[in-house]
């Protein structure tokens, strides 16, 4: 049953709106075509039972710079 993958995926991330964020972005990445979305969200919370998703996320340590260009102007 779904809620008891739910409920154990709750082990490792206790906010419930992170939960979902995590699941719907990880759904997306790992659904292949040509197979069930259910499939593929009941798969992404069995990993989350068994590791916690936010260990696995990267963390950036320096920001990313954004290179300046000069200001275009109207001719």
């Amino acid at each position: 049953m779904r809620s008891e993958l739910i409920f154990g995926a709750l082990t490792h991330i206790s906010n419930r709106y992170q939960l979902c964020q995590l699941a719907s972005k990880a759904t997306r990445k790992l659904h292949k075509p040509n197979t069930r979305l259910q499939d593929t969200m009941n798969d992404v919370l069995v990993r989350f039972r068994e590791n916690s998703p936010a260990a696995a996320a990267p963390v950036r340590q320096e920001p990313i710079s954004i290179p300046q260009h000069p200001q275009r102007r109207a001719a």
